[in-house]
C-alpha cells in the first residue's frame, strides 16, 4: 500500500524495468506527447492533426498515431460517410497518460525564454553552437 495516498502497489515484477523502458520510450517521444495534448478535448482527423503539430511530417503522424494506436493510448475510427474519413481519440488509458504529462508540458512552455536564454549563453562562452 502507498501510505501516503492508501493505494495498493502493483507487484513489481523481473523484467518489469526494462519493459517500462520501452513504454518510456515510445510515450515520451515528443510527437506522441504533442499529438496526445491535440486530442485533450476531444477526436481529431488527422489533417486536423496535421495542421495542429507544428513541424510533424506526414510520415511521422501516421507512424506516431499507429504507435500510440498500438499501446492503447487513442482508438482509430472509420466513419461510413462519403468521402469516409478517420478521426483519433483518447481512449481512458490515454486520457490518464495526458493528465500525467501535462504538467510537463506546461513547464515547458512556461520556460522556453529561459532555455532559450541558457542555451545561447551557454553557445556564446563555448564558441561551439549546440555543441555538448
Amino acid at each position: 500500500m502507498d501510505a501516503a495516498h492508501g493505494d495498493p502497489q502493483p507487484a513489481v515484477r523481473p523484467g518489469d524495468a526494462c519493459r517500462t523502458r520501452v513504454v518510456l520510450d515510445i510515450v515520451g517521444d515528443k510527437w506522441s506527447l504533442l499529438v496526445v495534448r491535440q486530442l485533450r478535448n476531444g477526436p481529431r482527423r488527422f489533417t486536423e492533426l496535421k495542421k495542429a503539430v507544428d513541424g510533424i511530417s506526414q510520415r511521422m503522424l501516421t507512424v506516431t498515431l499507429r504507435g500510440l494506436e498500438r499501446d492503447g493510448i487513442l482508438t482509430r475510427t472509420v466513419h461510413g460517410v462519403m468521402p469516409p474519413h478517420v478521426s483519433y481519440e483518447l481512449t481512458e488509458m490515454g486520457m490518464t497518460l495526458r493528465e500525467a504529462t501535462a504538467p510537463l508540458l506546461e513547464w515547458s512552455v512556461a520556460h522556453l525564454a529561459r532555455i532559450d536564454d541558457a542555451r545561447a549563453d551557454y553557445d556564446a562562452r563555448t564558441d561551439t553552437p549546440g555543441a555538448l
